[in-house]
C-alpha cells in the first residue's frame, strides 16, 4: 500500500474556504519592478480567455475535475467511478490519451477572437493540474510529449502575430501544490510510478484552498519561478495572468520574476502587464484582477474582471448553461463604465473545436461592438458610472442564472472620449423615449449638448433638457436589441 508522505508536522487549517489568511503581506521593496498599466491595455477594454487541458476530456462539472475526482464524498468522484472505474486504476493521467486536439487550428481560434471584437486574448498555459500547454524543457508532462503532441502556446503566439492581436498567458500552478490529494490512500496519485504526472505527495491539509498553517518547501517556489521564466523566454507574452493562492510562493521569488519579466520586455521594446488576485502582488508591479464579480463603483486605477460564457465552469462541459449575448454585453458596458477591462472566458472541446453555441455568443458580441465599439474602445470613465434601478449582488460572485437581475431601459452606463459622452442604454423603451436623469438641467451636469445621435443610425435625435433630466426621442428603432448607445456631443 502506498500513501501520502507528510512533509511537516502541523495542524490543519481551522478555517478552510474562508479566503486569504489575514497575515498575508508584502514586506520587500518592489519599486525596482514598478510597471504601470500600459496604454494599449486601457484602450483595449475587451479580451478573450480560454481554459483548455486534459480536464476537457470528461467534460463534467468544471475544470476542477482533476481535484474533486479524488475526494470520495464528492459528486465528481461518484461520476468518475461509475463511468471510468476506480481512481486506483483509472486516474487523471489516463485522460491524456483522449486529449488529442486533432482539430485544433490556432489561426481559426484567433480569427474568432477578433470577430468577437477582442483586442487581446489569454490562454491557460498551465492550470492547477500541472500539465504544461507548451514545449517545456523543465516539465516533461506537457502538450508536446503527451496528448496533443503540439506546442499550443507557440502556435497561438504565432497566430497572434500574424493577425495583429495581443497575446497573453495565464498560469495557475500556484494551486498545483496540494492539488492531487485523495481521501483514498491507494489512489493512483500516491503511486510512486506516477510522480511525473502528480508530483511528490504532500499532506492532505495542503489541499485547502488557502492554507495558512502549512506552507510548501522552497523547492516549490523555485519550480514555479522556472516555469514562469521559461514561458517568458520562449514566448514573451504581453500579459501574464496569475491565478490566486500565489502567496504560498515566497515573496522574494515573486519579486525576482517581476523584475525578470520587466527586463526582458524592455529589452524587446514591449509594454507588458502582470495581473494578479487579492494580495499576491504589489500594485506598483501589476494590476488587480477580479473574478466573477460586479464592482459597485468606478475604481481609480485600471482593473480587469474575468467571467465565463457558461455558468459554473471555465472549461467545456456537456450540457452547459450558456449566458446570453445581452447579459455579456451589459456586463461589458458596466465594467468599462467603471474603468475596467472585461476578459471573457470560453472552453474549447478536447478535439480543439469551439462549440457552436460559444461561437454564436462571440459573434453576437462582435456584431454589437462593430456598431457600438466607439463607446467602448479607447474610452475613459465619466464622472459617474451610470444610473438606473438595477443593482447586482456585489458581495459575492453570481454563480447561477437566477441570481442575475435583468437590466431595464432605465439602466444606463456612461463612457467618454474627449468632448463626447456615450450613454449605453441597457434596454429598449416601449414608447421610444429615454430620460437621462444624470444630465438634468439643474443637476451636477447641467451643460446642454450640441447634438445627440445614435450609433448605427444616421442623423440627429430631438432632445430637451429640464430639471428632471435630458429627454431624448428615438426616431428609429435601435440597430441592436441587446443595448444601444446615445452619442452626446458638447
Amino acid at each position: 500500500m502506498y500513501g501520502h508522505k507528510p512533509i511537516r508536522n502541523v495542524p490543519p487549517d481551522p478555517t478552510p474556504g474562508e479566503g486569504y489568511p489575514d497575515h498575508v503581506t508584502l514586506n520587500l521593496d518592489w519599486s525596482g519592478a514598478a510597471n504601470p498599466c500600459p496604454l494599449w491595455f486601457r484602450d483595449a477594454k475587451f479580451g478573450i480567455f480560454f481554459h483548455w487541458g486534459p480536464y476537457c476530456v470528461p467534460a463534467y462539472q468544471n475544470e476542477w475535475y482533476s481535484r474533486t475526482m479524488y475526494r470520495e464524498d464528492h459528486p465528481t468522484h461518484h461520476y468518475h467511478v461509475k463511468k471510468y472505474g476506480s481512481i486506483r486504476e483509472y486516474g487523471y493521467k489516463n485522460f491524456i490519451n483522449e486529449f488529442t486536439g486533432e482539430r485544433f487550428d490556432a489561426d481559426e481560434w484567433v480569427s474568432l477572437f477578433s470577430q468577437a471584437g477582442a483586442r487581446y486574448f489569454i490562454g491557460s498555459a498551465e492550470h492547477a493540474d500541472g500539465f504544461s500547454m507548451w514545449d517545456s524543457r523543465m516539465n516533461p508532462w506537457n502538450s508536446v510529449n503527451y496528448g496533443i503532441g503540439r506546442d499550443v502556446m507557440g502556435e497561438l503566439k504565432a497566430a497572434a502575430v500574424r493577425q495583429d492581436i495581443r497575446f497573453g498567458v495565464s498560469l495557475h500552478h500556484s494551486w498545483n501544490w496540494g492539488w492531487f490529494c485523495s481521501t483514498d490512500p491507494r489512489a493512483d496519485v500516491y503511486n510512486p510510478e506516477n510522480r511525473l504526472y502528480y508530483g511528490e505527495p504532500v499532506p492532505y491539509s495542503a489541499s485547502l484552498d488557502f492554507p495558512s498553517y502549512i506552507m510548501p518547501e522552497e523547492e516549490v517556489s523555485r519550480k514555479w519561478l522556472t516555469k514562469c521564466k521559461e514561458v517568458v523566454d520562449r514566448y514573451l507574452p504581453e500579459i501574464m495572468y496569475f491565478d490566486g493562492r500565489l502567496y504560498i510562493i515566497e515573496e522574494k521569488v515573486r519579486l525576482e520574476f517581476a523584475a525578470y519579466y520587466l527586463e526582458k520586455a524592455r529589452a524587446a521594446g514591449k509594454e507588458i502587464l502582470v495581473t494578479y488576485k487579492d494580495k499576491d502582488w504589489h500594485e506598483q508591479a501589476g494590476m488587480l484582477d477580479y473574478e466573477c464579480r460586479w464592482i459597485p463603483d468606478i475604481l481609480p486605477k485600471p482593473w480587469q474582471l474575468d467571467d465565463k460564457t457558461v455558468w459554473r465552469t471555465w472549461s467545456y462541459v456537456e450540457n452547459g448553461t450558456y449566458k446570453t449575448p445581452s447579459e455579456l454585453i451589459h456586463q461589458l458596458a458596466d465594467i468599462v463604465s467603471k474603468n475596467g477591462n472585461f476578459l471573457l472566458n470560453i472552453g474549447p472541446r478536447k478535439d480543439g473545436t469551439i462549440d457552436d453555441k460559444t461561437v454564436a455568443v462571440l459573434k453576437a458580441i462582435g456584431n454589437w461592438l462593430a456598431v457600438n465599439g466607439e463607446a467602448i474602445y479607447d474610452t475613459r470613465p465619466f464622472d459617474i458610472w451610470g444610473e438606473g434601478p438595477t443593482r447586482q449582488d456585489t458581495d459575492r460572485g453570481i454563480s447561477l442564472p437566477e441570481q442575475l437581475k435583468p437590466f431595464t431601459p432605465e439602466d444606463i452606463r456612461f463612457t467618454r472620449k474627449n468632448d463626447v459622452l456615450y450613454a449605453i442604454v441597457l434596454g429598449l423603451p416601449r414608447d421610444g423615449k429615454i430620460t437621462i436623469r444624470t444630465l438634468a438641467g439643474k443637476g451636477d451636469h447641467p451643460e446642454t449638448p450640441r447634438c445627440i445621435s445614435m450609433l448605427g443610425r444616421d442623423g440627429g435625435l430631438p432632445f430637451e433638457q429640464d430639471a428632471e433630466g435630458l429627454h431624448v426621442r428615438l426616431r428609429l428603432s435601435p440597430p441592436c436589441e441587446e443595448a444601444y448607445v446615445l452619442k452626446i456631443e458638447y
